[in-house]
């Protein structure tokens, strides 16, 4: 709920167009968060950042103002993923 709240702080408030992230491919539950907020992969970034040594790929998703159907935060509540409470 976290994310989905700060998407829709900077869709609304901060009237930006288009928010990025990137993540590595083998962090499951990172991108299953981002795919619950309404992320989209967009593509692979090889050797991307030195992580502990070695550059690692990462993958590229991305959102913007004009694929959200409202608050991103109410969105996930009604799917069941988060609550009010």
């Amino acid at each position: 709920a976290a994310l989905a709240l700060g998407l829709d702080h900077c869709f609304g408030p901060v009237m930006l167009h288009r928010v990025e992230a990137t993540v590595r491919p083998e962090n499951a539950a990172s991108r299953a968060v981002l795919a619950k907020a309404g992320f989209r992969e967009e593509g692979l970034l090889k050797r991307y950042l030195d992580v502990d040594g070695a550059w690692r790929d990462h993958l590229l998703v991305a959102m913007t103002i004009e694929e959200l159907n409202g608050s991103v935060a109410s969105a996930l509540v009604r799917a069941g993923h988060a609550s009010w409470a």
